[in-house]
């Protein structure tokens, strides 16, 4: 008899003061983070398939490449479709293999892969993950890429939480956040036009109360240098904060989680925004040798 495998590999369990996130070596996935042992992460079964993209690493690129395909320097390239709806090769292709375990302790630990290419993307990148829990910062969250091939590549990263409030429905909760711009998509979710966020029903520049809206859309003209969002539970006087942690994460995805019965929102700090890979916005090119990061953390604020 086979032995018996669990859909998210080995669980690495990590603990600094009040917070304990479970981090996967499958996709390099948060499983779970919690303070004082109120969820700020949404969890889910350890032996599911993660739903909805739940806490996935997203590389080498994050959100869509519309019709699965795109051109970079003269050659055109094809990716499998994974979303038929949208028909788009949907979060990269790190995301559902095995990553090797580097560096691990009681409140960090470090994931790597070396994505050796295919037809649709014949590029050699070692990316790594890395998961360090603080007992006053709560925990930080680095992805980076470096170009181990002989060939420029395309490139973006991007990471998938959904952040919650002990679970509670998002509906019940305030939402924060500053963004200057909102990119608007068409019915198959492909980018149609920028539009400036303040003043429309995106703007959350001033807590509100999320109510029944529904949001999947990217924001750009973040603050400069760091941006945050902040999900509050009133009653619960708790809330959950992603930040970002420097300049590499111009773009951000919200997502508030129909797929999860909007129990958590998905905030995604992404290095540039849907089907980049076509639009050339904010992409990266790794020539041989370089190499990116993308940072971010989340934490409790209690009050």
């Amino acid at each position: 008899m086979p032995p018996i495998i669990s859909a998210n590999g080995d669980l690495i369990t990590l603990e600094a003061g009040d917070y304990t996130a479970t981090v996967a070596t499958v996709g390099a996935g948060l499983l779970g983070l919690s303070f004082q042992g109120q969820d700020l992460v949404l969890p889910f079964p350890a032996d599911e398939v993660p739903p909805a993209y739940s806490g996935k690493t997203l590389m080498p690129w994050p959100n869509r490449v519309s019709g699965g395909a795109y051109t970079f320097r003269g050659q055109r390239y094809e990716l499998p479709v994974n979303e038929a709806a949208s028909g788009s090769a949907l979060h990269g292709l790190a995301l559902w293999s095995e990553w090797r375990t580097e560096q691990r302790s009681q409140a960090e630990v470090t994931l790597t892969q070396l994505l050796h290419g295919e037809p649709g993307y014949p590029f050699q990148l070692a990316l790594t993950a890395s998961f360090r829990l603080d007992a006053q910062s709560g925990l930080q969250v680095e992805l980076s890429a470096a170009n181990c091939g002989t060939a420029a590549a395309p490139y973006g990263a991007g990471s998938h939480p959904y952040i919650t409030v002990g679970g509670d429905d998002i509906s019940e909760c305030e939402l924060t956040f500053q963004a200057g711009k909102v990119l608007l998509t068409d019915e198959r979710l492909r980018p149609s036009r920028l539009m400036d966020a303040p003043g429309t029903e995106f703007d959350f520049s001033h807590a509100r109360r999320i109510g029944e809206q529904s949001l999947d859309h990217a924001f750009t003209a973040l603050p400069v240098g760091e941006w945050d969002v902040t999900l509050r539970n009133p009653a619960r006087r708790l809330s959950a904060v992603v930040q970002s942690t420097g300049v590499t994460s111009p773009w951000l995805q919200l997502y508030s989680g129909e797929l999860r019965g909007r129990k958590g929102l998905a905030v995604e700090p992404m290095s540039c925004p849907p089907d980049a890979f076509n639009s050339g916005q904010d992409l990266v090119v790794l020539e041989p040798g370089e190499s990116h990061s993308l940072g971010y953390r989340i934490h409790a604020l209690v009050g």
